[in-house]
């Protein structure tokens, strides 16, 4: 995907104007070599496509600045860079993060922005809604998926289904329940104003039609 290549460098430039162009783009490929990889079929580069349409929005409603959304759109290309999903426990999240400390400090990005998006990075294993404007937007964009219209919202759970092709039926199906009944129990799915306007709704109809699906 050369356009993403294109995004990365673009965003790399304005955080981290010393990067010398070769180690950015050694970066970029390498990620998009993991997003890649031949088990994943929802946690690819589409994916972190769909976090940068959301972010857009989110942005053009005034909840993060351009700067913070390239910080976003930074921290969506690490988020499932390490995407395993024989793991627990968080250690997809943790080893993301990792990578993107090593990469984004060997790039010279400032320590703060560093710590930011590792912060960001680490806040996708349990999607809790405290937190600052960037990380409520990085939140939102990440679940931006749970709204999608009908026929992608389908598309995705199949595509989660096929990530955990090895899991018998029963097993993943009260897993999947699992997962998903907090986002409904919870008084809101989204933590941005914006989001809870604009995708809130979308999302809870998708979720309890899944649920149906799984607990009937």
């Amino acid at each position: 995907m050369p356009a993403l290549i294109t995004w990365w460098t673009l965003d790399v430039a304005e955080l981290a104007p010393g990067a010398h162009s070769d180690a950015v783009r050694a970066v970029g490929e390498d990620l998009l070599r993991r997003l890649g990889e031949e088990h994943r079929r929802y946690h690819t580069a589409r994916h972190v496509v769909e976090m940068f349409w959301a972010l857009e929005d989110l942005e053009e409603a005034g909840v993060v600045s351009a700067r913070q959304t390239a910080l976003a759109r930074i921290a969506a290309w690490f988020h499932d860079a390490v995407y395993d999903t024989t793991s627990s426990g968080g250690e997809n999240e943790i080893m993301s993060a990792d990578l993107a400390v090593r990469d984004l400090s060997a790039l010279g990005f400032p320590g703060e922005d560093v710590e930011t998006v590792r912060d960001l990075v680490l806040s996708t294993h349990d999607h809790e809604l405290t937190g600052t404007p960037l990380a409520g937007a990085f939140h939102d964009s990440d679940l931006w998926i749970l709204s999608a219209p009908p026929g992608r919202y389908d598309e995705y759970t199949a595509q989660v289904r096929e990530e955990y092709a090895a899991v018998p039926d029963d097993v993943f199906r009260a897993a999947r329940a699992s997962i998903l009944r907090p986002f409904l129990d919870r008084e809101t799915i989204y933590a941005t104003e914006f989001a809870r306007e604009s995708w809130e709704d979308a999302a809870r109809v998708n979720l309890a039609a899944e649920l149906g699906l799984l607990t009937g």
